[in-house]
């Protein structure tokens, strides 16, 4: 009798608590929404999701108050969308890459596997040393991860939106993690001024779900085009000159970042 207790479900009552904390977002998340968050809940990660810090095409992303089993205060939990069709023009990016098999039809399988794709890609870049959120868990839909900001909450802003004191010094950090990718057989493909956020002049890269390994037959095209975007923003906002394929040669070649 002992054993089929300590299986039974969690109760009603130890349940509430969860429960009332996925109120907040009632008729926005769906159900198999709202089980993926309960997750979070379940393993620790968080203990409140707080408000909502940014609303995209594919995604939004909410901060939360950090669960046991999570270091830092704050968790950034990034919900993507299942009413999207927006992801079924970005499958090049999953169709290509030998890590996934295939992928069944829905656009639940489909956005799931984004969020596995990201999940799998912040963990590259953390084994790498990369200026990137840690990733803590992912469920479904739903990503919890590092949430970059300050101590009370606020988060950071995109380079784009506040720019940075240091130009030199944060272009020299972007090139260098782009170059640890590449060390580790990957290629984010789609650095930009909106997918750096800036903490206290240090770039951290953020939204993964596209980069691609190097046997992807794209990650050249997509790696030569991140190189390009952000010479052109540095040149453009700070007069900063760098040649791009010197660049690129420097990112692919086995020299040290040191």
């Amino acid at each position: 009798m002992s054993s089929k207790r300590s299986k039974k479900k969690r109760s009603s009552r130890e349940d509430y608590p969860i429960r009332e904390q996925l109120k907040i977002e009632e008729g926005v998340f769906d159900n198999r929404t709202m089980l993926r968050m309960k997750k979070l809940f379940t393993h620790n990660i968080i203990s409140k999701l707080e408000f909502i810090i940014a609303k995209g095409k594919e995604a939004d992303v909410y901060i939360a108050g950090r669960g046991s089993a999570v270091p830092n205060d704050f968790v950034a939990v990034k919900i993507f969308r299942l009413e999207t069709s927006s992801f079924e023009k970005r499958m090049d990016y999953i169709y290509g890459d030998p890590r996934f098999g295939k992928i069944k039809s829905g656009i639940f399988n489909i956005v799931s596997e984004w969020c596995k794709k990201e999940y799998g890609n912040l963990k590259i870049a953390e084994v790498a040393r990369v200026h990137a959120p840690k990733p803590y868990l992912f469920s479904g839909n739903v990503l919890a991860m590092e949430f970059i900001g300050d101590e009370y909450g606020k988060p950071s802003q995109t380079l784009k939106a506040g720019g940075t004191g240091d130009p030199e010094g944060t272009l020299k950090i972007v090139l260098e993690d782009l170059k640890k990718l590449y060390k580790r057989d990957l290629v984010h493909g789609d650095v930009s001024e909106y997918n750096i956020l800036m903490k206290e002049d240090t770039p951290y890269l953020i939204d993964f779900g596209q980069a691609v390994v190097l046997d992807h037959p794209m990650a050249t095209e997509f790696l030569k085009r991140d190189v390009k975007v952000i010479l052109t923003y540095f040149k453009k906002n700070y007069g900063i000159e760098k040649d791009e394929e010197k660049v690129f040669n420097w990112i692919t070649s086995e020299l040290s970042n040191e």
